[in-house]
């Protein structure tokens, strides 16, 4: 439980004593926004490591390499913990936006910091702004900021991590029209850190994988039509691998 206090009361202060910061960073996002995102993404990494450090876990990065360089790149990944935004935001070491779930944007100083990191909000329930949310993502990528998306619709609960659901479709459109690759991402470990045992906190091995890069006009046309599921199955597979080492 202490755990749990200390981080609710890190990112609290964080909110709050970095008010001025934020404040500054949004006048300077006008001016320039490759500045402001460039300090504000290092901030909040900084912060997130620092979050995932008090739980006591250890994150294993693997196939860094594989990240593309230059230019944007939709990350796509499992998601079964509020850590999975932790690790891939704090580890990631390239300028990216996540896409949150709408409610996000009506929670104070928490939706200005993530507008200042590009996040998108996704409002599943209304199609009309759902697309312009994908429209977003798309300019966003071919600007050069990645983006991150959980294709799941949502955490998933189930202790096998394995088990990833099916994935929606119509997100991965960020990529196929934004004429980016899609980066696979494998995240294991960090369900144990919370969910599995809410309201405590408890120490983890955490891995995150980044597979090889997709590039779309490669693929045959089953599964460009199948991105999802294709993409999917790239996750699943290192999800295995992780679970086979560890059993090992």
């Amino acid at each position: 439980m202490i755990k749990f206090i200390l981080v609710a009361l890190g990112l609290f202060l964080y909110l709050v004593l970095f008010i001025p910061v934020m404040l500054i960073l949004l006048i300077v996002r006008k001016f320039r926004p490759d500045v402001s995102t460039f300090v504000a993404q290092g901030m909040v990494s900084a912060v997130f490591r620092l979050m995932i450090f008090i739980t006591g876990s250890k994150v294993e990065v693997r196939g860094s390499e594989n990240i593309p360089k230059d230019g944007g790149v939709l990350f796509v990944s499992n998601h079964r913990s509020y850590f999975d935004i932790l690790t891939g935001f704090g580890y990631t070491k390239k300028p990216l936006g996540f896409v949150a779930k709408y409610e996000m944007i009506h929670v104070p100083l928490l939706k200005q910091w993530m507008e200042l990191v590009n996040c998108l909000f996704l409002n599943r329930q209304d199609i009309k702004q759902g697309l312009k949310t994908i429209i977003k993502g798309i300019d966003q990528v071919k600007s050069g900021v990645s983006v991150w998306i959980c294709p799941e619709g949502g955490r998933n609960m189930n202790p096998d991590v394995t088990n990833v659901k099916e994935f929606k479709e119509g997100s991965l459109k960020i990529a196929e029209k934004g004429k980016v690759p899609v980066v696979p991402v494998a995240i294991y470990g960090t369900y144990e850190i919370w969910e599995e045992h809410m309201p405590y906190m408890r120490k983890s091995k955490v891995i995150i994988e980044y597979g090889k890069p997709i590039v779309i006009d490669e693929l045959p046309d089953a599964e460009k039509k199948k991105l999802g599921a294709y993409t999917r199955s790239k996750i699943v597979e290192m999800l295995e691998n992780m679970v086979a080492q560890n059993k090992a």
